[in-house]
């Protein structure tokens, strides 16, 4: 029976479990271990492939809670002792997969998809399991493997030459929350541009709320790797460029939709440069981009909208704030189940209201909350700009249960009317989301 209890309570606790506080000096090097895998599958069956293991620079992520991720997310890293199944660090994550999973596309064709991930790199042999989670929160596909820190093929990351600059500085790696903004899309010719859009991004950051009362918080640094060519692929004009990690508009055939699949170049590019968020920057007028958890925000610099969005995009990658707009069209609801509570804290299915905003609820708040009437009689969008500061603070602050988000018309609830996250003319996030972004520079820093 002895022998069994480490299986047993290793089979027995979730995700988080015995996530009693970690020493990250006992466990860990100050240095950053980039894992590389492959995930293949279509929508019904997933599988992961361990590709690469890299060593990389300093590390720059969070020194405490290590094994407490702080959302659920569309999946799950996580770093073990062997003998006891510990948690000495954990992490959460969505990707672009789990994105193409919800397309017809996935329906009839299995394919793979990049992504990499970093880890503080460990002192002793340890064991690294990843978890992909479906729509309802199980885990529907995982891999564990093996790394010791003396593996002579953990290939060594090189400089590549890359010209740094830093745009702001939060103190230590330690205690600050710290982002890379890569280019994409720019010539050696247009290296100027590229640091002029760059400090463009960090001031478009830090003019929204609550990221300017909190900027100190956050560290941000500027590489340049030069493209062949300039701006992105666009696949619809039959237009296809050379670029540092191969942007492109049209992803899942969605004309704005522009991504990037090739993370080994984005990883690669950044080099050794400590990083705990990125934002790619793509050289472009052309509107579009994209922001998945913990992941990657990539944002064309030059549309008009450029600011707004870029903030919009940046609140799904960093605090994993979900969409707060709906589609009058058939075929979402599967994206958030009836029965299922959606990790993003800006949203609810009422399966278990009490884990996101029910605290901020005013008594008596009728649940649904109906909306006002402007909203009801106008597309709010088109006359933002005519609006009273007092009925735009009514539309944005007014926390309710109002349905109509994450894409579905019935059946997920948004806290406002109207929030950063709904619409690109609104210019402040919600209680609840401004919430749920001081957590996570909180959960980074302190």
């Amino acid at each position: 029976m002895k022998r069994l209890l480490p299986l047993l309570l290793s089979l027995c606790l979730p995700l988080f479990a015995l996530a009693q506080e970690v020493s990250f000096d006992r466990y860990f090097s100050d240095a950053t271990l980039r894992l590389d895998y492959v995930f293949c599958g279509d929508a019904s069956h997933q599988t992961i492939y361990l590709q690469d293991m890299v060593r990389t620079g300093d590390w720059a992520g969070r020194r405490k809670h290590l094994g407490e991720p702080l959302l659920t997310g569309n999946g799950q890293i996580r770093v073990l002792e062997p003998e006891t199944g510990r948690v000495l660090y954990a992490s959460s994550f969505s990707t672009l997969f789990q994105e193409w999973q919800a397309t017809p596309e996935a329906d009839r064709v299995q394919r793979a998809f990049e992504n990499c991930f970093q880890v503080p790199f460990p002192k002793i042999p340890v064991e690294v399991e990843i978890c992909l989670m479906d729509i309802h929160n199980k885990p529907c596909a995982t891999l564990r493997h093996p790394v010791r820190p003396d593996d002579i093929l953990i290939r060594q990351q090189q400089d590549n030459g890359y010209q740094t600059k830093e745009l702001a500085w939060g103190g230590s790696l330690e205690g600050a929350v710290d982002i890379v903004i890569l280019s994409e899309g720019y010539t050696a010719s247009q290296r100027r541009k590229f640091f002029t859009d760059a400090a463009r991004a960090r001031d478009a950051l830090f003019a929204h709320e609550p990221f300017a009362s909190r900027k100190d918080a956050f560290s941000i640094r500027a590489v340049f790797a030069p493209s062949q060519e300039s701006g992105p692929s666009q696949p619809r004009l039959r237009q296809w460029t050379n670029t540092a990690v191969g942007s492109h508009f049209d992803t899942f055939y969605s004309d704005r939709y522009l991504t990037t699949s090739s993370m080994q170049k984005v990883y690669d590019a950044i080099g050794n440069v400590p990083f705990e968020h990125v934002i790619v920057l793509v050289n472009t007028p052309v509107y579009g981009g994209g922001g998945i958890y913990n992941n990657v925000t990539i944002m064309g610099s030059d549309h008009a909208t450029f600011a707004p969005v870029l903030v919009h995009e940046f609140g799904h990658a960093f605090a994993g704030l979900a969409d707060e707009y709906a589609y009058d069209s058939e075929g979402n609801d599967s994206i958030y189940p009836a029965d299922t509570e959606p990790w993003e804290p800006n949203i609810t299915t009422l399966r278990d209201f009490a884990s996101k905003w029910q605290d901020l609820l005013p008594e008596g708040t009728p649940v649904p909350t109906p909306v006002d009437a402007i909203e009801l009689q106008k597309d709010v969008r088109r006359i933002w700009h005519t609006l009273t500061p007092e009925v735009k603070a009514s539309l944005n602050l007014k926390i309710g249960v109002y349905e109509g988000a994450g894409y579905q018309m019935e059946g997920v609830y948004r806290p406002v009317q109207e929030c950063r996250m709904r619409i690109n003319e609104c210019e402040e996030f919600c209680p609840v989301c401004t919430r749920a972004i001081n957590a996570t520079i909180d959960y980074y820093t302190k």
